[in-house]
């Protein structure tokens, strides 16, 4: 099970954290990965990372503001959003997907199982 939090209604060029728990599971050779699906849009790659090594991938679209991390002691990952922009605008989603190879990393069909996902809207 997957549990995100965080999401909220902030201005253009602030910041938000979402965090994503993940119960019932061990996530070794696991991949975690944020989503993000705005109105009348696909779901889009946000960021991932590889649980055993703590490797994250991150999308062009928000490299440089966006930073993904996690806590092995707590099955939890974060995604720090920093200087968010009105196309920031979405429905957040985290995932876990076992063994993913590098190819497909940022594919949402790579990954099985989803959170209940959770709303950012950035304000101009």
């Amino acid at each position: 099970q997957l549990q995100a939090s965080g999401g909220g209604l902030v201005q253009a060029g602030g910041s938000l954290r979402l965090s994503c728990a993940a119960s019932g599971r061990t996530l070794d050779n696991h991949a975690m990965g944020w989503f993000r699906q705005a109105p009348g849009k696909e779901r889009e790659f946000v960021a991932t990372i590889r649980w055993n090594f703590g490797t994250t991938y991150t999308a062009e679209s928000v490299k440089g503001r966006f930073t993904m991390s996690r806590d092995k002691a707590k099955n939890t990952v974060t995604l720090q959003m920093n200087n968010l922009k009105p196309e920031d605008t979405a429905v957040y989603y985290c995932a876990v997907g076992e063994r993913i190879i590098l190819s497909t990393i940022r594919i949402p069909r790579s990954y099985q199982h989803w959170g209940q996902g959770t709303k950012v809207t950035v304000s101009s």
